[in-house]
């Protein structure tokens, strides 16, 4: 079992090169973990596409069995003029992500209705850069039973409500003709992806409806883009969500159940996206395919969601420090037992203040995802945001944390029981070396809201002499 585990310990890595084919392809195209890095573009793919492909993944009977394979029946655009090497890899990759398409099993009936679903799966490649899976599955148009399809786009951008809006355009298309996909597809391809907070508007042509104009515009607040927290709060109190949070920080493995591809998609990257500035580090996979349940068995850190009809068999495997979450049922199964000492105790009191704080008048996604993030993003603030007066550069610009007097400027000794375990993570390890070789603060979000935080204690201190 521990082979196993090993070899199918990853979020995906892809590896180059195997010296012959492959005798099982999904099996061979899962090597060892990889480590999730920053959302970046390979060589051979401009920084300015949307995305690398379009794929519609559908069932194929196997010959002379019963169950069903998923293969890739629709690719656009095929790649041409890639070296060898890139090829091998292109290769890899397409064989791969049928397994995450379908990742519930072969057993599969002809059906006359199917509600659609909306997930998406993450792929790690050998350089640490990432590929995003962004996935419809429903039926395709015509009379009688039929076999569900999936249309997948891969890209390297995170921004998941910007891709669920052009797969609708896809499904839209999809029910006149496959004719009709192309075009629109090609001419997202063509436009340059918008900054934050901006606009591109498509021209497409659809038969009997005439030329539509179609805007997809990117969130403002680009650290939020590839996440929805509805699901997460639909399924958890904020008791929960706050005991998941204190479970990653300290980077153990966490496993959500549920029966819909959908809400274990969109729990999972919610789950992860609370750790914000901080990058989840390690084996993520948002719906675990039946063929890589071994992962669970893992003794590195994972965070991982899988289907209800595979409980017992997560249940059954052998797992240590391990919180398994039922999101059907708003549940714990399984934990560690320290979940709600983890974090300092007036800290998590000001999170479930802030959470619980005017509930009421959140309207859009972008309000929730704002109202939810926002007291976590405070919590780091309040202890780790005074990391960079504590990074040494010298004259040639390269910084060196003092670790030592980082943890010691803390005056709160239940901030720094805390923080002196989550500087030994690989979630601030990263965050640090990124700082240390960057001469000054990055003009981002998390740094924002530092400064916003520094000043208002230069304003409180002030008043509290005034008091006195």
């Amino acid at each position: 079992m521990d082979g196993l585990g090993r070899r199918l310990r990853a979020s995906l890595r892809l590896k180059r090169g195997s010296g012959g084919p492959p005798q099982d392809n999904s099996r061979e195209a899962l090597k060892e973990a990889e480590r999730p890095q920053e959302h970046s573009l390979p060589n051979f793919a401009g920084g300015q596409h949307f995305f690398e492909y379009l794929l519609v993944v559908s069932l194929k009977k196997k010959r002379s069995e019963d169950d069903y394979e998923p293969i890739i029946t629709y690719q656009f655009p095929k790649r041409e003029n890639l070296l060898r090497g890139q090829q091998e890899e292109e290769e890899r990759l397409l064989k791969a992500i049928p397994l995450f398409c379908f990742p519930d099993g072969n057993e599969w009936a002809s059906l006359t209705e199917y509600p659609r679903e909306t997930f998406s799966f993450v792929l790690t490649n050998v350089d640490g850069s990432r590929k995003i899976g962004y996935c419809r599955r429903l039926l395709p148009a015509g009379p009688g039973p039929r076999l569900p399809q999936v249309y997948c786009i891969i890209s390297c951008i995170g921004c998941f409500g910007l891709f669920s809006k052009i797969l609708d355009e896809v499904e839209k298309r999809h029910q006149i003709s496959m004719a009709v996909i192309y075009p629109f597809m090609q001419g997202l391809r063509e436009a340059a992806f918008p900054a934050p907070g901006k606009t591109v508007t498509l021209k497409s042509f659809i038969p009997d409806s005439g030329t539509e104009f179609i805007s997809l515009t990117r969130p403002l607040d680009s650290h939020l883009e590839h996440v929805d927290f509805s699901s997460l709060l639909h399924c958890l109190s904020f008791e929960q969500i706050l005991q998941i949070f204190a479970s990653a920080v300290l980077e153990r493995k966490i496993i959500f159940l549920a029966e819909g591809l959908s809400t274990l998609s969109q729990c999972i990257h919610a789950a992860a996206a609370l750790l914000y500035p901080f990058s989840w580090a390690h084996t993520y996979i948002p719906v675990v395919p039946e063929s890589l349940l071994a992962t669970v068995c893992c003794p590195t850190p994972f965070m991982v969601g899988v289907q209800m009809r595979f409980q017992q068999e997560v249940m059954d495997s052998p797992m240590e420090e391990v919180l398994l979450v039922n999101l059907c049922k708003g549940t714990f199964l399984m934990s560690v037992g320290d979940e709600k000492d983890i974090l300092p105790p007036k800290l998590q009191d000001d999170i479930l203040d802030s959470l619980g704080q005017g509930t009421d008048e959140l309207k859009t996604a972008e309000q929730i995802n704002e109202h939810v993030s926002g007291p976590f993003v405070q919590f780091f603030v309040k202890t780790v945001g005074h990391y960079a007066s504590y990074i040494k550069r010298e004259a040639n610009g390269q910084g060196h944390f003092q670790e030592r007097s980082f943890c010691k400027a803390l005056t709160s000794k239940t901030k720094r029981r805390f923080v002196k375990k989550f500087v030994k993570t690989q979630l601030f390890s990263l965050f640090i070396q990124e700082a240390e070789k960057s001469k000054n603060p990055p003009a981002g979000y998390f740094q924002q809201k530092i400064l916003e935080y520094e000043e208002q204690k230069k304003q409180k201190k002030p008043r509290e002499k005034t008091v006195k």
